[in-house]
């Protein structure tokens, strides 16, 4: 009898140490994915002289880069966006390379934030909400690509779109606060959109 309750006991513990590290490397694996900075809402529109991308970056702020900015480190979000003409050939013919900034800080005095977004050619925007302040910083909006007197009516081009936050230098004291900096570096994949003018 003491024989049987040894091996069910053996057999409990090791089905409860399962779990345990079933949930260890389960939890991590979707914070990770729950964490990747991705683009969407990727649209591309045009006025009469000019095409437009318009896209959102999601997954964007987390904890790091949220405790960063609240304790007033200037943060910044670069977009790249490239246009090609696409060909049959090996190489495809570079048309537009776009890189641009959206930078915000914070100012604990004023409780509020800054917001700067170098495509809009617009003051800086300011508010005492995060979440607006955010959202400024995440939808990229009449982003002007290239004016439509450059492209060829029937050609087929690619644009090709990619977001990352600038790697911050942090004060010497600040290290000992973000020791894992590293974790609110992002950076996306390139997203392409294939098209006929």
């Amino acid at each position: 009898m003491p024989m049987i309750c040894k091996g069910a006991v053996t057999k409990t513990l090791c089905a409860v140490a399962f779990f345990i590290s079933g949930i260890l490397f389960i939890v991590p694996a979707i914070a990770l994915a729950y964490d990747n900075a991705v683009l969407s809402h990727i649209k591309l529109a045009n006025t009469r002289d000019d095409l437009f991308a318009y896209f959102n970056v999601e997954n964007a702020f987390n904890e790091k880069n949220t405790q960063a900015v609240e304790n007033g480190i200037s943060s910044s979000f670069t977009f790249y966006v490239t246009l090609f003409k696409t060909s049959s050939g090996l190489f495809d013919k570079k048309i537009a390379d776009i890189k641009t900034r959206a930078t915000i800080k914070y100012n604990s005095m004023r409780q509020e934030y800054t917001v700067v977004c170098q495509w809009k050619h617009a003051p800086a925007l300011i508010t005492k909400s995060f979440d607006e302040a955010k959202t400024w910083m995440t939808e990229i909006d009449n982003l002007k690509v290239v004016p439509l007197n450059r492209l060829i009516k029937g050609d087929k081009y690619q644009i090709r779109i990619k977001a990352e936050l600038e790697k911050v230098t942090l004060p010497l004291w600040l290290h000992y606060i973000f020791f894992f900096v590293s974790y609110w570096d992002f950076e996306t994949d390139w997203y392409v959109i294939n098209f006929t003018y």
